[in-house]
C-alpha cells in the first residue's frame, strides 16, 4: 500500500481540477448566451422543467458536507451520523408535502419577497433579507473549508488557494448568467459528483473482497457494537443530540435559501412537486455512496478518526489502490469534491445575490440607483468576499458541523415562517419578526460558539452545538404567541392570497 501525502504526484489532482473548473465555465457560457432580463438572472423567467430541476437542485445541495464530511462522521462516530444523509434527504418529504407547490404559487422571487407579499411588511421583509444573507454565508464558509482542505490534501497546494480558486470561478459563473447560467452548470455538476464518487466505490470495494474481506487491525477502530448502534452510549445527552440533528435536517431544508429560490423556476405548482420527487430520488441514490468509504475507512485508515476525517474520501483511493490506478481514482474523487464547492457555491451566492441586489445595492442611494442586474452583480460579490476571507482562519469545526449549524439556523427562522405563513392565516407581522429575532439570535449565537469558543463538555456544549432541539420550538412558540395578541394588525388581503398559494392551477384556469 501507498502512503498518502500532499506531495504525491499532484498532477492527476490537478489536471482533474482544471477539467472541472473548464467545464463549468463553458456551461456557464452558454446558460450567458441566453440570460438576457433581470428574470433570467434571479429565477431563470420561470421555464425551468422538472427533470433539469431536479439534477440542478440535486446539484447544488450535495455540497462539501456531502461529498467529504459525511464519509468523515461515519468514520469517526459510526451509524449514529447517518442521521445526516437520511435528514437531508427526508427535508424534501416536508417540504413537497407542505411548501413546494404554494411557495411557487405565491409568484415570489425571493423569501423576502414571499414574507412581504403573505404579511404586507417591510420590517418582515428586512429581517428575512439579513437571514438569508447570514445562512447563506455560514452555509458558504464550510464549501471555502472543504476546497482548501481539497487541494492542501490532493495536490498539496496552499489551503488558502482552494477558497480563492472557488470564489473567482463561481463570481465569473453567477455574475455573468445568474440562475439561467448556473442552473446547466448545477445539473452538470450532480451527475459529475455522482460519478465520481460512485466509480472509485465500486473499484475499493472489489479490492476490500479481494483482500479478504478485512475488518481492519485489531484496536485501531471503534468497538464494531457501539460503531453501529445509533446513540451508542451517549445517554440522556446522545438522545438529544440525535432528536436535535433530526429537526435541524428535516425542518432546514425548507428554510435553505438556496433551495427554495429553485422552486421559484418552475412554470408552475405541478412542476414544483414532480422536481422535489426527483430530487428525493436523485438524493437518495447519491447517500448510498458515502457510507461505503466510511465503513472502508475504518479498515484501511482508522488513524484519520483523530482529527481529520474529513479527508478521508480524499486520501482512501490512493491508500487502497497502488500506483496509477490508485492516483487515477483520487483524481476523480478531487474533480468531484471540486464540483461540490463549485456547484453549491453557485446556488447560494445566487440567493444571496438576489436579495441584496433587491433590498440593498437595487434601492437608491444618495439619488442613484443600481439596475437589476448591476445590483445583482454587486451583490454576487458581496456574497462571496466574506465567507471566503473567514475561511482562511481556519475554524476548527469539521465541514457536516457547520452545514449542520445552517441548518438548524434555516429551521429555526424560516421553517416556522413558511408553515405558518402557508398554514395558518393568523400570522401577523409583528410575530413573524418576534419569532425569526428570536430563532435567529438563539441558533445564530449556538453556531459562532460552536465555530470559534471552547466550551466544557456537558449539557451547555450539547445544547450549543445542536440547537434545532429548543431553537425550532421556541421560534415557533414566539410567532403563534406573538401573532395572537396582534390578530388586530392582520394583513386585509390574507384570505385572497391564501386561496391563490392553495388553488391548483387547472383550477384557476378553469374559474378565469
Amino acid at each position: 500500500m501507498t502512503t498518502v501525502g500532499p506531495g504525491m504526484d499532484a498532477a492527476p489532482g490537478i489536471v482533474a481540477i482544471v477539467l472541472v473548473t473548464l467545464a463549468t465555465l463553458a456551461i456557464g457560457v452558454y446558460g450567458l448566451r441566453i440570460s438576457r432580463t433581470t428574470s433570467d438572472f434571479l429565477v431563470a423567467s420561470r421555464t425551468v422543467r422538472p427533470g433539469l430541476n431536479a439534477s440542478a437542485i440535486s446539484g447544488e445541495y450535495l455540497s462539501a458536507a456531502s461529498f467529504l464530511g459525511v464519509a468523515g462522521l461515519l468514520l469517526t462516530f459510526g451509524a449514529e451520523m447517518l442521521w445526516y444523509p437520511v435528514g437531508w434527504t427526508a427535508g424534501y418529504l416536508v417540504l413537497l408535502v407542505l411548501v413546494a407547490a404554494p411557495l411557487r404559487r405565491s409568484g415570489a422571487y425571493t423569501l423576502p419577497d414571499f414574507a412581504e407579499a403573505r404579511l404586507g411588511s417591510r420590517a418582515v421583509r428586512l429581517t428575512c433579507s439579513v437571514l438569508v444573507v447570514l445562512i447563506g454565508w455560514l452555509y458558504l464558509l464550510p464549501q471555502f473549508q472543504g476546497a482548501g482542505l481539497t487541494l492542501a490534501t490532493a495536490v498539496g497546494g496552499p489551503r488558502w488557494l482552494g477558497p480563492v480558486v472557488v470564489a473567482v470561478v463561481v463570481l465569473a459563473i453567477v455574475a455573468s448568467g445568474g440562475m439561467r447560467s448556473i442552473t446547466f452548470v448545477q445539473a452538470f455538476q450532480y451527475w459529475l459528483k455522482l460519478t465520481a464518487l460512485l466509480v472509485p466505490a465500486c473499484v475499493l470495494l472489489a479490492v476490500w473482497f479481494a483482500d479478504g474481506r478485512p475488518e481492519g487491525p485489531a484496536g485501531a477502530q471503534p468497538d464494531l457494537a457501539t460503531w453501529s448502534n445509533p446513540l451508542a452510549a451517549g445517554g440522556g445527552q446522545g438522545l438529544y443530540l440525535t432528536y436535535s440533528l433530526i429537526a435541524a435536517t428535516f425542518l432546514g431544508t425548507m428554510g435553505l435559501p438556496h433551495v427554495v429560490v429553485r422552486f421559484y423556476t418552475n412554470p408552475d405548482g405541478r412542476a414544483a412537486r414532480r422536481t422535489t420527487l426527483l430530487v428525493i430520488a436523485l438524493i437518495g441514490f447519491f447517500f448510498m455512496i458515502p457510507p461505503v468509504y466510511g465503513a472502508l475507512g475504518r479498515v484501511y485508515a482508522p488513524d484519520l478518526a483523530d482529527g481529520r476525517s474529513d479527508v478521508l474520501v480524499l486520501t482512501l483511493p490512493r491508500l487502497m489502490v497502488d500506483g496509477a490506478g490508485g492516483e487515477v481514482l483520487t483524481a476523480m474523487v478531487v474533480g468531484g469534491a471540486f464540483a461540490a464547492f463549485l456547484s453549491t457555491c453557485s446556488g447560494l451566492t445566487t440567493a444571496i445575490a438576489g436579495v441584496l441586489g433587491q433590498d440593498v445595492f437595487g434601492r437608491t442611494w444618495a439619488g442613484r440607483r443600481l439596475g437589476g442586474v448591476a445590483a445583482f452583480r454587486v451583490g454576487a460579490v458581496v456574497s462571496v468576499v466574506l465567507p471566503a476571507a473567514v475561511a482562511l482562519t481556519e475554524p476548527t469545526a469539521g465541514v457536516a458541523t457547520t452545514v449542520g449549524l445552517a441548518f438548524a439556523v434555516a429551521a429555526s427562522t424560516f421553517c416556522p415562517l413558511l408553515l405558518l405563513g402557508i398554514w395558518w392565516r393568523g400570522l401577523t407581522a409583528a410575530g413573524a419578526v418576534a419569532g425569526l429575532v428570536v430563532g435567529g439570535a438563539g441558533s445564530l449565537l449556538a453556531a459562532v460558539l460552536t465555530l470559534f469558543a471552547d466550551l466544557p463538555d456537558g449539557w451547555a456544549d450539547v445544547l450549543v452545538r445542536r440547537p434545532a432541539a429548543w431553537s425550532v420550538p421556541l421560534a415557533l412558540l414566539t410567532m403563534v404567541v406573538v401573532s395572537r395578541l396582534t390578530h388586530r394588525t392582520a394583513p386585509p388581503g390574507v384570505t385572497r392570497f391564501m386561496v391563490r398559494l392553495h388553488t391548483p392551477e387547472a383550477v384557476a384556469l378553469d374559474r378565469g
